[in-house]
């Protein structure tokens, strides 16, 4: 009958899904990293000036066919190795085209992998849930998720770095014959990660292992013949040639890669203009790491009070190793970048994979067995409560705000309102009744929705104060066969990108009193600062106006009488 016929076929699906609980596990972690990393990520410009620089360099790579040299606006550029812009030419001739969507598709795919990365790992070592609570506070960490779909070196220096680490973990967890295969590993992906950005892609690896290893008490391991000495020919075999070949043919490699971008930038920051204090990456890290922020700075400090207590044992002995594990290597990497003196965001980003694992820890234990309910929740009250506080002003921000503000802002106001209202309202109902699995979730909601579908309005927004002008002018250039001479605006890369194949010669220092001194190519175009202009009104008074927008002017030498 229907009732034995439904009976059955319920039982019949519920041992489907039990025999693939695995498979389904990872079809849904592809989906929501797949919204996370990828979806919109070609529907809005590149951002100036690192993506804009990077993909350009890509574009030109690919077109002259010269994948040993790197160039930028026909000048060499010994900063960088070059595997990131390998991989981006291989993702160009994938998609057939260059454009926004090949450009960060490489990035998308490295903060997918790693994420994945971190699933596998936890799931081997600690458990199921462990793996998947750890992947998923890896996606959503606030830094990670923006600079993972952001066409840049540093999240392919993470990936790499965070392969080659969790290659040295493994070797604590796995059998005896299989830990040489986890030493090459480690080895292999240390080596790509300094082709990708140079000497972090070692000191990280290497650093974390050695650190661990005396931890562990398994030192005397790293020099193994059958693990050190297949693993240093691994390393060799991938980094030196590309490195020897330069050393060669330029002979001005040598101090510009390896003295002034790698030893240079490490100690000394004046040339560069990156100079930063030593905490800069402590609280880099601590808004980078939202939604979890207060959740973990208030389990830890409970953690601490308790390290007295001889009756505080973990529930699973991995876990507590694998924890501990992950701890140094996130001190190390942040002490590792803050003892640098020149520091920018993006460098920190390799310290996110072993943050999100002792972030995963806490979360795991809280969903599983409610350890930690007290911090968790408390500190998630504040979050969420800060969160509908500004949901209220949004509403209410054309009232208080001076105009000129709203009417900047108010193209995200509302895509804001609606997105706390989806997932912190709730939360705190969540809260209020004890449901912490869909706490959880609405934590991973709401970063899912800011970075699927908040990233182009939010880089839309900051567009509108420059750099939409920089795309117009160069398109405009470009169309005109034009050449744009920017003075004093520094290197604004979207000018080369979008008016490709326009010639652009940027002037720095130049004194405006002199300007009528310079000799410009014919049918040039000139790109100043608005402020510039009304700061030197006589000094462009030769110069007729073409176009003004909301940071740049155009401008046109006049015609001699």
């Amino acid at each position: 009958n229907l009732a034995w016929i439904l009976a059955r076929g319920v039982e019949i699906m519920t041992g489907f899904l039990e025999k693939h609980k695995n498979l389904f596990t990872i079809i849904g972690l592809f989906a929501v990293f797949y919204l996370i990393f990828f979806h919109n990520i070609g529907t809005y410009p590149l951002m100036d000036i690192d993506e804009t620089r990077y993909v350009l360099m890509s574009k030109d790579m690919l077109k002259s066919g010269n994948f040993m040299t790197l160039y930028l606006n026909g000048e060499y550029f010994f900063e960088k190795p070059p595997l990131y812009f390998w991989i981006e030419c291989l993702s160009f001739k994938l998609f057939g085209a260059v454009n926004e969507f090949s450009a960060r598709f490489p990035a998308g795919l490295c903060g997918m992998a790693t994420s994945f990365l971190v699933y596998f790992c936890g799931r081997k070592i600690v458990s199921e849930k462990y793996g998947i609570v750890s992947s998923l506070v890896l996606a959503t960490c606030l830094e990670y998720t923006i600079l993972a779909k952001y066409a840049i070196l540093d999240i392919f220096l993470c990936t790499f770095v965070a392969f080659s680490v969790f290659s040295y973990f493994l070797t604590l967890f796995v059998q005896e014959k299989n830990k040489k295969y986890f030493w090459w590993l480690f080895y292999i992906f240390s080596a790509l990660a300094v082709m990708a950005k140079g000497v972090p892609g070692a000191a990280i690896p290497f650093g974390t292992a050695f650190f661990v290893s005396i931890y562990t008490r398994t030192f005397k391991e790293i020099f193994k013949p059958l693990y050190i000495l297949p693993g240093i020919a691994l390393f060799l075999l991938i980094t030196l040639p590309w490195h020897i070949i330069m050393l060669k043919t330029h002979p001005t490699f040598y101090h510009e890669y390896i003295v002034k971008h790698h030893l240079q930038r490490f100690l000394n920051s004046e040339e560069l203009g990156r100079k930063q204090p030593w905490y800069y990456f402590l609280i880099t890290v601590t808004w980078g790491i939202v939604p979890w922020t207060l959740s973990l700075f208030a389990a830890a400090g409970a953690k601490l009070k308790k390290l007295k207590s001889p009756n505080l044992k973990p529930s699973f002995e991995n876990a507590k190793l694998f924890l501990a594990v992950n701890i140094i290597a996130a001190l190390f990497t942040l002490f590792f970048f803050s003892s640098s003196s020149t520091k920018l965001i993006t460098y920190i980003l390799p310290v996110y994979p072993f943050m999100a694992c002792i972030i995963g820890y806490i979360w795991t234990k809280y969903l599983s067995e409610g350890c930690f309910s007290k911090e968790i929740e408390v500190s998630s009250y504040i979050f969420s409560g800060f969160c509908i506080l500004c949901c209220v002003s949004a509403i209410f921000m054309q009232f208080f705000l001076p105009q000129a503000i709203y009417a900047d802002i108010k193209s995200i106001q509302w895509f804001c309102v609606a997105t706390i209202l989806l997932t912190q309202v709730p939360a705190v109902i969540f809260l209020i009744k004890k449901n912490r699995k869909a706490l959880f979730g609405a934590y991973i909601l709401f970063i899912l929705i800011l970075s699927a579908w908040g990233t182009p309005q939010f880089y839309r927004l900051d567009y509108a104060f420059g750099q939409n002008d920089l795309m117009e002018y160069a398109k405009q250039a470009k169309e005109s066969n034009a050449t744009i001479y920017a003075i004093n605006t520094g290197r604004r890369f979207s000018l080369n990108y979008y008016g490709y194949g326009a010639k652009v010669v940027y002037l720095k220092d130049v004194d405006y009193s002199g300007l009528s001194e310079l000799e410009f190519a014919p049918e040039a175009l000139i790109l100043v600062k608005n402020k510039e202009i009304k700061n030197n009104e006589k000094a462009f008074a030769n110069f007729t106006e073409i176009k003004k927008g909301r940071k740049y002017t155009l401008l046109k030498e006049k015609e001699p009488n």
